[in-house]
């Protein structure tokens, strides 16, 4: 008769008692530590929906572009200031002209202000600092902001129109 064989796992025995496992001769290997996906998932989900609510907050509550930004007052006519010299510091001048364009509302001004203005704004000052562009853009913009003052907002620019210092 044929031998009948059963074949099962090498640490039971047949019958149903296990067997003690053999010891290893290696040490058992750390087992990795499971990755802690869920938690970066969760964190991305958080961070772009964050990111999210606060892109359609902005969206919603930003001012309209024309109304944040108010628009400048049309260009109007032309005033010529004849060139003047103006006293710089040792004993140096300035001769300077300029222009004075109003906004368009605005009527004719008085000429002998704006003369003035110029000449106490670039009196006693030196020939370096007059000639150095970046000042003189300086003094163009605070001639500009004091004739505005003086004509009550009818300026609109101020362009020299003639400048030599000797």
């Amino acid at each position: 008769m044929p031998e009948t064989r059963v074949i099962g796992a090498p640490d039971r025995k047949i019958g149903g008692a296990q067997r003690p496992p053999a010891p290893s001769t290696r040490p058992a290997a750390p087992q990795p530590a499971a990755p802690k996906r869920r938690k970066g998932k969760t964190l991305a989900v958080v961070l772009v929906l964050i990111v999210g609510v606060a892109a359609v907050a902005f969206l919603l509550t930003r001012p309209e572009d024309s109304a944040a930004t108010p628009q400048d007052p049309e260009p109007g006519m032309t005033i010529m200031v004849e060139p003047r010299n103006i006293n710089l510091a040792d004993g140096r001048y300035l001769r300077m002209g300029f222009a004075i364009e109003l906004v368009a509302e605005a009527e004719e001004v008085p000429v002998a202000q704006a003369t003035d203005i110029a000449i106490a704004l670039f009196s006693g000052r030196s020939v370096d600092e007059v000639n150095d562009a970046a000042h003189r853009a300086e003094l163009k913009d605070e001639l500009t902001r004091q004739l505005t003052e003086a004509y009550d907002g009818e300026v609109h620019a101020v362009y020299f129109t003639d400048f030599v210092t000797q």
